[in-house]
């Protein structure tokens, strides 16, 4: 009995085990559908995204944990136009968000604030407008922020003062406003990846920026 006892446990575990995954991964084939319904995509580089498959893991461009949890999205330089979609924000496990030198336009969605996970996002080189979100300074993991080369506007969020790990600023040649800190995690970062934004000054040494009524 002691022998049937363990092997049913074992086998309710499997069975949670392959339902957590297939729950998984259709939430997050779900969340990629929905990036590709919003994205023009004329070399056809999402053509493996399937909708019908129970996991985005075997997806061109889709990187993927021994969980079968989304961990990368690298589609850099793949002529993609059309918009990020706020459902992003649903891939808790995300690591690497690279969607640099393409066409997307729009605004970055204040979901991502969600990927706690994050290391990388790389936006540059796309035709993004709006702020930067202040939810951005959630991701206390990030390493790498790359939003240079867009149309951004607004001032730098505060938030983003406090982020432990992060390394690598750009926000150059966008319409950002303000100024911009010298202090805390954005003490190495040099001038030039905040240069080319006409309306922002700085340092601000004391790392906490005087919005003007204008900055917006």
């Amino acid at each position: 009995m002691e022998g049937a006892s363990s092997l049913r446990a074992l086998l309710c575990m499997l069975v949670c085990v392959v339902t957590l995954s297939v729950v998984y991964g259709n939430l997050e084939g779900d969340v990629l559908y929905s990036l590709k319904m919003a994205l023009s995509d004329p070399n056809n580089m999402l053509r493996s995204w399937d909708p019908t498959l129970v996991s985005p893991c075997t997806w061109y461009h889709v990187t993927c944990n021994q969980d079968d949890r989304v961990t990368r999205l690298d589609l850099g330089n793949a002529n993609l136009s059309g918009h990020l979609v706020p459902e992003l924000g649903k891939l808790e496990r995300l690591q690497y968000l690279e969607l640099y030198k393409n066409n997307i336009q729009g605004v970055i969605p204040p979901e991502l604030g969600n990927l706690t996970n994050l290391i990388s996002l790389g936006l540059y080189n796309n035709n993004i407008s709006g702020n930067i979100p202040p939810s951005l300074g959630n991701l206390k993991s990030l390493v790498f922020l790359r939003l240079n080369n867009n149309h951004l506007t607004g001032p730098i969020p505060v938030e983003l003062f406090n982020l432990p790990n992060l390394k690598v600023l750009d926000v150059s040649n966008n319409g950002l406003c303000g100024t911009f800190p010298s202090s805390g995690p954005f003490e190495h970062i040099p001038w030039d990846n905040f240069k080319n934004n006409p309306r922002l000054e700085g340092p601000e040494l004391l790392g906490l920026v005087p919005y003007d009524t204008n900055c917006s």
